[in-house]
């Protein structure tokens, strides 16, 4: 705990992914002092014609949870 799923367009590079998930690691591991041992890091790549599902199923029921809203409206 906890688990992150960034969900992204398609095109980042593995050397990207692997950059971000170690950031995003020490961060958790420094802000919230969970172990290093005790987080994992997921990718999921959407196409663009689908992230209004995206959007619309994940991101908007939830917009009141959100610490980061998004500055867009695909729908």
């Amino acid at each position: 705990m906890p688990h992150i799923t960034i969900k992204l367009y398609p095109g980042k590079t593995e050397e990207q992914k692997e950059s971000l998930s170690k950031a995003i690691v020490s961060d958790i591991m420094e802000i919230m002092g969970n172990s290093e041992a005790s987080v994992s890091v997921a990718f999921e790549e959407v196409e663009p014609e689908q992230w209004k599902e995206v959007y619309r199923e994940e991101i908007l029921p939830k917009m009141d949870s959100l610490y980061k809203k998004p500055g867009y409206n695909p729908l």
